[in-house]
């Protein structure tokens, strides 16, 4: 009988197969004491005969490749796993529930629980055989792999495993240890809320993966960018374990097309496991409902992966699948033009296995029936399940010492793979293109020159374009026919290739996740303004996680990475109003400036300039807001150098000795600014243009980091004298521009702001800023309020009666550079 070990679960085998597994088994187990220690089990830990056949071929294959020293090792390591998976199920238990543990595994008291009990533990529980399936796989071959956890609420079970193999940040080490008094500080400090002066967390463990757990590269807080994120993750040459919700699974859909972006020739090795526990908060998961384990592996052969079934209840037939999920990319790979299939581990378990509650609704986060700091029942069925998880203290020693074979084999440690301090030299950028003074261009079209050179400038780094839409209407011309769309069969005379760099799907989170994945590259996210607050969620999650692992002392080494929206609110008025949304800018101006940069360039050379730039910081995202239409000539290069680095440029007269400023954010809105300095000149009014770049750099700092990048009063005073009045047109709304700006805003008697009020329809770009007031008239109008000057000593009754709304729009919707007539 020919055995298919690698392609099936149990309950697909038929009779014949199934007794035929359990006879080889059974005369391995008789004929090998070692491998019958390991077969044996351990506690809640048992290994089903399919598995001890998988993993003593597996075993014997790393023996021959000489990755493992002999098989002898082999068991003692996994059975070491199944030691340190029992000791980490125990350890996450006591973090939801008590304040101390008892090293000598004796029953706990009343007052040994915590009087509010928090954790979620039942995916926690699940994720610990999966993380030491990893941490074995690791061992046994001598390679120290990425990990990255989409379920980021799961986190107790890397931070518990850690803590036992020794695994930590520096953080953490100062605080635990193995000792009872290390792990009591360990589970009472989970979820304990305490506060530092500074109003920061006291404790470094979070309620999800934060930048003290080790290895950890994003929260996950969100879920479902994990399943977008990891195909784009390794570069080639490394590999990496990603860790799936069957939650997240209906989060984002986006996650079905991973085989479509998967190459041998620049992508690395990628095992993604999905913990299929069949529940998500209350009730089933979709998977669970539509049939399960078997719907799934359907579901992901339509879709281009390769399943594999795995017991996600044991440590050693998640290593078996990482192994056999990274050999099956690696033949693939090893044969020129071959369709390869993205492997895909199907881990199948009961929510809170090896835990009292398991498999209930309640096991997501407190499993037991009620609180065991106030009910006696609740307390005995918490020591009972404790005690059936519960490993020997000099047992446990023995087991972490024989996984930690670190020294021995030559590798880093797991907190320290090779995702977990992406550190990217940086780039070479050629100098913009000077378009000389006057005429115009289009922004988008310079910026696509610009990223084409720093693309050549630096073939050594990966390029990935995350495009939810289409690159030629956005002037990316020069960007698609160098990078193409990566596709498996390419169409002649589209530019498209197997191994392009810009991944196109309409669907904006999974694009801008190929970005923020590639760590080790350069990337380039381009959209419709109006679309981008879809990748917010993304965006926001890595901002924060980025800034943190900054106050960790582990400042992020990746490239900056530049979120370009274009098709912009002011150059979609021919589309109707859903087309016409600022929200995305002004969502991350709320973010901190010194991560979250947001940049409006008034025009080419801003553009080019201000894309370099976001390059050249270091885990950062730049949203830059640029038109695609022509606007006018507006900096030399040299002016758009220093634009992008000062965020800001006085344009015209002189801010100490001007009656008044005129701002202008946004290339359309200067456009607007320059033709009311016209009026109020022709006045006899003498006004000085302020180009504000980047608010984020005038805002009043909320902390000390912001405090370092935002700049000095004496620079904000400048170019914003206090004494003078002034009028700021904004791309965006106006209310949470001015509110950013606070700093700014000298009242509401001398300061007006101008910008989008939620006005639009099918319209022209005139057209779409007289609807939002915005246009020449009005910021003369409002420069009038400001100065205290009668509005028609600057605005003709005809002018007037337009801005008021009871004229022709006409009127007001031409240049205005003198009297009127």
């Amino acid at each position: 009988m020919n055995l298919h070990l690698n392609c099936c679960t149990a309950d697909q085998l038929s009779a014949a197969e199934r007794q035929r597994i359990l006879e080889l088994a059974d005369a391995h187990r008789q004929a090998d004491p070692a491998f019958a220690h390991w077969a044996a089990g351990y506690g809640v830990i048992r290994h089903d005969p399919l598995t001890q056949l998988r993993v003593r071929q597996m075993v014997h294959e790393l023996v021959a490749l000489g990755r493992t020293p002999d098989a002898g090792t082999a068991w003692q390591r996994l059975a070491a796993a199944d030691r340190v998976t029992s000791a980490g199920m125990w350890l996450v238990a006591h973090m939801t529930y008590s304040q101390r543990v008892r090293t000598d595994g004796a029953a706990l008291e009343v007052d040994d629980f915590k009087t509010t009990p928090e954790g979620h533990t039942g995916g926690s529980l699940n994720m610990v055989p999966a993380y030491a399936g990893y941490l074995l796989m690791d061992s046994l071959d001598g390679v120290t792999r990425a990990w990255m956890m989409g379920q980021g609420h799961c986190v107790a079970a890397i931070d518990a495993l850690n803590v036992l193999v020794g695994n930590m940040t520096d953080r953490h080490a100062e605080r635990y240890d193995r000792t009872g008094e290390g792990l009591s500080r360990f589970v009472s400090d989970f979820y304990a809320y305490t506060l530092n002066p500074d109003g920061t967390p006291a404790s470094p463990l979070g309620s999800h993966v934060n930048a003290h757990t080790a290895g950890g590269v994003m929260e996950g807080g969100y879920l479902g960018f994990a399943e977008l994120q990891y195909v784009h993750a390794p570069l080639k040459d490394e590999r990496l374990v990603a860790f799936l919700s069957d939650g997240a699974f209906e989060e984002q859909r986006g996650s079905d097309w991973a085989p479509r972006w998967w190459r041998a020739e620049d992508s690395g090795l990628v095992s993604p496991i999905i913990i299929l526990n069949g529940r998500r908060i209350e009730q089933r998961s979709q998977i669970a409902q539509q049939g399960g384990e078997r719907w799934l592996d359907r579901h992901l052969r339509l879709n281009g992966f390769d399943p594999i079934a795995l017991d996600g209840r044991d440590p050693a037939s998640i290593a078996w699948g990482i192994h056999v999920m990274e050999s099956r990319l690696q033949a693939g790979a090893a044969v020129p033009d071959a369709d390869v299939r993205l492997p895909y581990g199907i881990a199948e378990t009961v929510k809170g296995f090896g835990f009292p509650g398991a498999g209930t609704n309640a096991s997501h986060n407190l499993p037991l029936p009620g609180n065991p700091s106030k009910e006696a029942e609740a307390r005995a069925l918490f020591n009972q399940g404790a005690a059936a998880l519960f490993v020997a203290a000099s047992e446990l020693e023995e087991a972490v010492a024989a996984l930690n074979s670190h020294d021995l084999q030559q590798r880093v440690r797991e907190r320290d793979h090779a995702l977990a301090d992406r550190q990217v030299d940086p780039p070479r950028a050629p100098a913009i293109a000077d378009r000389g003074a006057g005429g115009e261009s289009s922004p988008m079209t310079a910026l696509d020159e610009q990223f084409v050179a720093i693309a050549e400038a630096n073939p050594g780094l990966r390029v990935r374009v995350g495009n939810p839409d289409e690159l030629r209407s956005n002037k990316l011309d020069r960007t698609l026919d160098a990078m193409k769309h990566r596709v498996h069969e390419p169409e002649p005379g589209v530019a498209e290739s197997p191994t392009g760099a810009v991944i196109t799907a309409l669907n904006e989170e999974a694009v801008v996740c190929a970005a923020l994945g590639n760590k080790g590259g350069l990337n380039l996210v381009v959209t419709y303004e109006a679309f981008a607050p879809k990748m917010l969620g993304a965006v926001r999650q890595e901002l924060i996680f980025a800034r943190h692992q900054v106050h960790a002392g582990r400042p992020p080494g990746w490239l900056g990475v530049p979120l370009v929206l274009t098709s912009h609110t002011w150059e979609n008025a021919k589309n109707e109003q859903s087309h016409q949304d600022p929200t995305m800018a002004e969502a991350l101006l709320g973010e901190m400036a010194d991560i979250s940069r947001v940049v409006f360039p008034p025009d080419a050379n801003g553009a080019a300039a201000a894309l370099a730039h976001a390059y050249a910081q270091r885990g950062t995202v730049t949203t830059l807001v640029v038109p695609k239409r022509p606007v006018p000539h507006e900096l030399t290069p040299q002016q758009a150098q220093a634009l992008a680095e000062t965020g800001a440029t006085c344009l015209a007269g002189d801010p100490e000795t001007a009656a008044i400023l005129l701002v202008a954010t946004g290339a359309y809105q200067l456009q607007e600014v320059r033709r009311a300095q016209a009026r109020l000149a022709a006045r006899g009014m003498s006004a000085a243009i302020v180009y504000l770049a980047e608010p984020g750099r005038f805002r009043a700092p909320r902390d000390p980091e912001e405090a370092r990048y935002v700049h000095s009063d004496t620079a904000v005073q400048a170019l914003f004298p206090v004494s003078r009045p002034r009028v700021f047109v904004t791309h965006t709304r106006p209310e949470p521009f001015l509110g950013a700006l606070r700093r700014l805003d000298t009242g509401p008697a001398t300061t007006a702001a101008l910008g989008f009020v939620n006005r639009g329809g099918t319209l022209d770009v005139p057209g779409l800023l007289f609807a939002n007031r915005s246009t020449w008239a009005h910021v003369v109008d409002a420069a009038a309020h400001v100065l205290g000057q009668s509005r028609g000593s600057l605005l003709s009754e005809a002018e007037l009666a337009a801005v008021d709304g009871r004229g022709d729009p006409a009127t007001i919707l031409r240049p205005a550079t003198g009297p009127a007539s």
